[in-house]
């Protein structure tokens, strides 16, 4: 990557319109709240405890053909296993004993279920058949309500087959695309705090497999999951007022086998590998309409904040997003095309991914000479040192993106402060009232059109 400033902050700004994207035709999200209420009206409620799981309190079904039922039939990487089983290395692998602690709640019906409770070795997942993919009537809707679901195998929550809304073929591959009609929907019940823990599975090959076929690159895959939330189809997140979901995984956050919006809902992401992803290659979109997402991806050795195998598109909310310290990750990385049409964001990593001049709000891009702290406090202000925002990530940084409907035209000045006074939203000041000890790092004329050297 090439510096133009080798002591300073480099920052352009660029801004136009996406082509067939406006934000006046997005709901608000107070409308998105009622979306999310009037999916709910309606549903079967699942109770989690370590004693018994009721589903519309009663024992849950062990029989397979029921709407909801349990089994120990958890996929998950076995240890002991040789070459021709999958890919995965010894930390990666689990013991039986340790799989056979967890109870698989699986959906196997259309429908809204509201899960409450807490289970300390369990995992929800959403089967409707393989047929489903093709039916659009073939939709879940998935409501936290108050539950906590520890799954130290596999992920947490996850999704085998239900309706997918998205084409996948790359020649249709666009950055708007429409969720709407999802086969899941994740739903954050009003006032609630939802907490997720997850890993994750390694490749495990199609029975069969020898060893020539994997010489030969003709093993197959027959189950990956990288994700606490892991989704194999497109899917919402949508949350009805002050709905709140943490998410600790021991490798990626939440992830979609093909496109993922969010519309409302706090969600803060911890992981040790890219906090959000959606994974198929110059395809995928992920979308952001409203709510908070905060990723911190640096309890691992890589990770990027938020990452698109193709596009990342967003409309509105609050998005705070943190690399890894160490790796050359991005907060916000994609194969094909970044979009900033509104909201707040934040976003600090090791790596600039380019940022889209067609996007429709004006955003910086800061790359400093030398690596900012976590602590370091960052503030910018306009051109009469009226404060504009200051930020603080959790990890260490070089490069750091900024973008916000405050931003217009004109000249910034650049500073590192000892402390600011302020409204605190994330690790991110809004309202600023006082500000000192500054130490100005750069003064930049922002003309509303750049383009990165990199």
């Amino acid at each position: 990557m090439n510096k133009i400033n080798k002591y300073f902050v480099q920052i352009i700004i660029a801004s136009f319109l996406l082509s067939g994207c406006s934000n006046s035709a997005l709901n608000s999200e107070a409308g998105m709240e009622q979306a999310a209420s009037a999916k709910t009206s309606n549903y079967t409620s699942i109770a989690l405890s370590d004693n018994e799981i009721l589903v519309d309190n009663k024992i849950i079904s062990e029989e397979k053909t029921a709407a909801v039922y349990a089994g120990n039939d958890i996929v998950y990487y076995e240890e002991g296993k040789d070459e021709t089983y999958g890919e995965g290395k010894k930390k990666d692998s689990h013991s039986k004993e340790e799989a056979d602690k967890h109870t698989v709640i699986t959906i196997t019906s259309p429908g809204t279920y509201k899960v409450s409770g807490k289970i300390s070795f369990g995992q929800i997942a959403v089967d409707l058949g393989k047929d489903s993919r093709e039916d659009e009537k073939a939709v879940v809707n998935l409501i936290l309500d108050n539950v906590e679901i520890n799954c130290s195998v596999a992920p947490a929550i996850v999704v085998y087959n239900a309706f997918e809304c998205g084409n996948k073929k790359e020649e249709d591959a666009k950055p708007v695309i429409d969720t709407s009609g999802a086969g899941f929907n994740l739903i954050l019940a009003g006032d609630s705090e939802n907490i997720i823990n997850g890993s994750y599975v390694a490749k495990i090959y199609e029975e069969g497999t020898k060893k020539k076929d994997i010489e030969n690159g003709k093993a197959k895959k027959k189950y990956k999951f990288d994700a606490s939330i892991d989704s194999l189809v497109s899917f919402n997140i949508d949350s009805e007022e002050n709905g709140r979901l943490i998410v600790n995984a021991e490798n990626e956050g939440i992830s979609s086998g093909l496109h993922m919006t969010v519309n409302g809902g706090e969600i803060i992401i911890n992981a040790a590998d890219d906090s959000i992803n959606t994974n198929k290659d110059n395809v995928s979109v992920f979308t952001m309409n409203g709510g908070t997402v905060v990723c911190n991806s640096g309890s691992g050795k890589e990770g990027d904040g938020i990452d698109s195998n193709g596009y990342i598109v967003i409309n509105g909310g609050f998005v705070t997003a943190c690399a890894n310290s160490d790796s050359m990750d991005s907060g916000i990385d994609s194969d094909k095309g970044i979009y900033i049409n509104g909201g707040t964001v934040f976003g600090s990593g090791n790596m600039y991914d380019k940022i889209s001049a067609d996007s429709g709000q004006l955003f910086m891009v800061m790359e400093f000479d030398k690596k900012i702290k976590e602590d370091d406090l960052i503030l910018i202000t306009d051109h009469v040192d009226n404060p504009v925002t200051a930020f603080r990530a959790v990890n260490d940084y070089h490069i750091a993106v900024y973008s916000s409907q405050e931003l217009v035209e004109g000249i910034y000045h650049i500073y590192q402060v000892s402390d600011v006074t302020g409204e605190l939203e994330e690790n991110v000041y809004r309202t600023i009232t006082d500000y000192n000890n500054p130490v100005l790092l750069n003064t930049y004329q922002l003309d509303g059109v750049g383009i990165y050297d990199d």
